[in-house]
C-alpha cells in the first residue's frame, strides 16, 4: 500500500506518494477553490540578512589562544601575501595600504600583510600596514591582527617581527615543511630534525616579545598524521598560540580534510590550548568546500583571499566561505564570524583593480553573472518573487544592481522581463504593441549578446510612434 506523505513545498492539495517501488507519484486533488498567495508559507530568501530575526552576535574579544564564544570563527585574510604570489598580482605598497584599510572594514580578524624577509618593499608595506591598520581601533575595540610570514630560520622571524611589532595586535607566522617528498627533496632534513627546528623557531619568535605566533606544517595534507601530532605537540609547548594546517598542494577532499582536522584535534598533545587554522588551496577546486569541513571539524581560524586569488588555482575565497557559513548555519552549529558582509563587493572590485586578475563572469557572488538572469523562465520568477533563483540579497554583500531583480535582456528573455524593462524606462505599451515588439526584440537579440535600453528605446521608437498616415498613394500613372 502506499503512504501519503504531507509535504510543505506543494500547495495543501498535493500529496507525495512512495511505493514498494521507490518511485515518486504526486497525487493533486482537485478542488473547487484555486490556490490563493495566502495558501502558501511566507517564503523568504534563506541566507538574507533580511530575512534572519535573530539579534546580530558580536565579536568576541580577541586572546590569541583562545576564543571564548566556542561558535565563533575567526577569518584571516591573506590576500597580502599568498594572494599577491598568483603570477602577475604584485601591487604596490600605496595599494596594500589602500586593501589593508578595506579589509579592516570588512571585519577581518587577522591581516596577513606579506613576507617581510622577501624584499625590502614588502618589509616597509607591512610596517606601515602596521603602524596605520594596526592601530585603527573602532568604537568597539575591534583592530585586526597584523601578521608577516617568515620561514623557521632566525633572520625571517626577527625581519617580520620589526615589521609587525608596532601593530596593536602583532602576529608571527612561520613554517616549514612536513610531509616526506618536502623534507627528502626539497629541505633535505630528517623528520628529528624538522622538529628540532620547528620548535626552536618558535620559541625565538617568543623570544622576541611576539605574544602570539602561527604555525604551520607545510603540506600537512600529505605528511604522516603520527608525526604531524608529534612536530604540532612540541611547538604548542615552544609556545605556538595557533596551529595552521595547510592542503598546501590542494590535493585533499573534503571528507579526508575533516577527519585530519578532527583527528589532530583528538591526537596532538595540549591541542587545547591553541587555536586551529586551515589553509586550502584550490587545485582541485575544492578549497571552499574543504575550509568548511574544516570548520565543521572544529578549526576555528579559516585562511582566506578575496575573489579566491593565490598561488596557483588560488585559495578559498572569502566570500565564498564567509556566505556559505552564513547559509548553512543550520548545519554548522551556528557558526558566524565577524564580517560586515556589505563590504564584500566593494572589497572584490578593489582587489580585482589593484591585482589585475579579471574576474570569471561567472566567480560565485562576485561575478558579473552572480545576480544577473536572462533565461526568460528565470527572469519570469524573479519578476514575481526574488526568493525563486535568488537565496542571497545581493544588497547583502553590498552590491547595487541597475535593476531590481536583475534583469539582463537577451535572446532567451520573454514578454514579461521585455515588458518590464519598457515599463521601467517609462512605456506603457498595450498588449497588441507587446506583442509586435517582442518578435522584433528576439530577431535583433538573436544578432547581439544583449539588448540595451538604447536598443528598446530605438525598437520602440521604430515600432509605436510611428506617424499615422494622413494620406496614401494607391496608383500613380506616366503619360
Amino acid at each position: 500500500m502506499a503512504t501519503l506523505i504531507r509535504t510543505p513545498f506543494f500547495s495543501p492539495t498535493t500529496f507525495t506518494s512512495s511505493n514498494n517501488n521507490n518511485q515518486l507519484l504526486l497525487l493533486r486533488l482537485h478542488s473547487s477553490k484555486q490556490p490563493t498567495h495566502s495558501s502558501f508559507p511566507n517564503f523568504s530568501i534563506s541566507c538574507s540578512s533580511q530575512s534572519q530575526s535573530q539579534s546580530p552576535r558580536h565579536r568576541p574579544p580577541y586572546i590569541p589562544n583562545h576564543i571564548p564564544d566556542p561558535s565563533y570563527v575567526r577569518i584571516f585574510d591573506t590576500t597580502l601575501r599568498d594572494g599577491e604570489q598568483s603570477p602577475g598580482a604584485s601591487m604596490t605598497s600605496k595599494e596594500k595600504l589602500d586593501i589593508a584599510r578595506q579589509l579592516a572594514k570588512l571585519g577581518v580578524d587577522i591581516i596577513e600583510a606579506g613576507f617581510p624577509a622577501a624584499s625590502t618593499d614588502d618589509f616597509e608595506a607591512v610596517k606601515m600596514i602596521a603602524n596605520e591598520v594596526g592601530n585603527a581601533v573602532d568604537d568597539n575595540g575591534y583592530v585586526p591582527v597584523i601578521c608577516g610570514l617568515s620561514r623557521c630560520n632566525e633572520n625571517d622571524i626577527q625581519t617580520a617581527w620589526n615589521a609587525v611589532k608596532h601593530a596593536k595586535r602583532p602576529r608571527i607566522h612561520t613554517f616549514i615543511a612536513t610531509s616526506a617528498i618536502h623534507m627528502e627533496f626539497k629541505l633535505r632534513m630528517s623528520k628529528q630534525q624538522v622538529i628540532d627546528k620547528a620548535r626552536t623557531m618558535v620559541a625565538f619568535a617568543r623570544s622576541l616579545g611576539c605574544q602570539d605566533v602561527e604555525f604551520s606544517p607545510e603540506d600537512a595534507g600529505r605528511s604522516d598524521r603520527e608525526f604531524l601530532y608529534q612536530i604540532l605537540g612540541e611547538v604548542i609547548k615552544a609556545g605556538a598560540t595557533t596551529l595552521n594546517i595547510p592542503d598546501t598542494v590542494g590535493i585533499t577532499m573534503p571528507s579526508e580534510f575533516g577527519k585530519l582536522i578532527a583527528d589532530i584535534k583528538a591526537n596532538t598533545p595540549g591541542v587545547e590550548n591553541v587555536i586551529i587554522s586551515t589553509h586550502c588551496q584550490n587545485d582541485l577546486g575544492l578549497s571552499t568546500a574543504n575550509t568548511i569541513e574544516g570548520a565543521r571539524a572544529g578549526a576555528r581560524q579559516l585562511e582566506v583571499t578575496i575573489n579566491g586569488i593565490g598561488e596557483r588555482a588560488g585559495n578559498a575565497s572569502l566570500e565564498e566561505v564567509v556566505m556559505a557559513l552564513k547559509c548553512g548555519g543550520h548545519i554548522f552549529n551556528n557558526l558566524f564570524t565577524g564580517i560586515n558582509t556589505r563590504h564584500i563587493y566593494l572589497t572584490s572590485r578593489m582587489v580585482e583593480e589593484y591585482s589585475g586578475l579579471q574576474l570569471q563572469p561567472h566567480k560565485a557572488l562576485v561575478g558579473a553573472n552572480a545576480f544577473a538572469h536572462e533565461s526568460g523562465i528565470h527572469q519570469d520568477g524573479m519578476l514575481k518573487h526574488k526568493g525563486t533563483y535568488e537565496i542571497i540579497s545581493p544588497e547583502d554583500i553590498g552590491l547595487e544592481r541597475s535593476n531590481e531583480a536583475g534583469i539582463v535582456l537577451g535572446k532567451l528573455s520573454g514578454r514579461h522581463a521585455m515588458r518590464k524593462r519598457l515599463e521601467e524606462l517609462g512605456y506603457e505599451l498595450k498588449d497588441d504593441q507587446v506583442e509586435s515588439l517582442f518578435w522584433r526584440f528576439k530577431a535583433v537579440a538573436e544578432q547581439k549578446k544583449r539588448i540595451t535600453d538604447a536598443d528598446l528605446r530605438a525598437l520602440v521608437s521604430d515600432e509605436v510612434f510611428q506617424a499615422e498616415p494622413i494620406w496614401k498613394l494607391d496608383d500613380l500613372q506616366f503619360r
